[in-house]
């Protein structure tokens, strides 16, 4: 359930930054971003419902509401701060990435605190399985971009928006829905993502396009 409950989430805001690291399309990813964080209210709650309410019951009208006030809620209240506060907001503007960082840090020693006796048993497994994920995601999402013949930046920006995922969501949701052993996939994957896709993003920022300037003196020397 929490495999699948984080693969349901929208993208996080970490890939935006690994994006931006590899030399990828930013705009594209930050588009994906918020696309899929806005219509995360009803698709996630519906993803869930559809793929794991042979297992257990997903009550979707409460998953609803519960996105509404975790996702929508602090952008309705941030874009209204911006509106009526103007400059003065600014300093909040400096401190509040670090609290976020602070608060998911927060949520997922809290999560491991909380099933620490079940991540002894099967962590390897898990971990195994939160590997795989977010592997399998990264190629999907590269292969889905070359397959439509995207430039190599855009593949890039493909690949890190569906590798990584908004797991401190999904850490809330499972806590607050089924059990804590529900988040630990959604905690081990907010440690595991930073650290791959950091290292994708290092990787990428290597690849390049091939220069069609080059392909087009090389003919007229001939």
């Amino acid at each position: 359930m929490g495999v699948i409950l984080v693969g349901c989430c929208p993208s996080g805001t970490a890939s935006n930054v690994m994006v931006w690291l590899s030399k990828g399309d930013l705009a594209l990813a930050v588009a994906i971003a918020a696309v899929t964080t806005l219509l995360a209210p009803l698709l996630t709650p519906a993803l869930i419902w559809f793929l794991a309410s042979a297992w257990l019951p997903v009550s979707f009208m409460d998953m609803f509401w519960s996105i509404l006030q975790l996702v929508m809620l602090p952008i309705i209240l941030g874009v209204l701060a911006q509106r009526l506060l103007g400059a003065r907001v600014q300093m909040a503007v400096q401190v509040l990435p670090l609290v976020s960082v602070v608060s998911i840090v927060m949520i997922v020693c809290a999560v491991v605190a909380a099933s620490q006796a079940k991540i002894a048993e099967s962590g390897l497994l898990i971990m195994a399985v939160v590997v795989l994920h977010n592997t399998f995601g990264y190629l999907l999402g590269y292969l889905t971009g070359r397959l439509c013949k995207l430039p190599l930046a855009q593949r890039k920006s493909l690949a890190l928006e569906v590798g990584m995922q908004n797991s401190g969501l999904g850490a809330a949701l499972a806590a607050a829905h089924f059990s804590p052993l529900a988040a630990v996939p959604s905690a081990l994957f907010s440690v595991w993502h930073n650290i791959s896709g950091a290292l994708l993003s290092t990787c990428f920022r290597r690849m390049e396009e091939p220069s069609t300037e080059a392909a087009e003196v090389e003919p007229a020397r001939h």
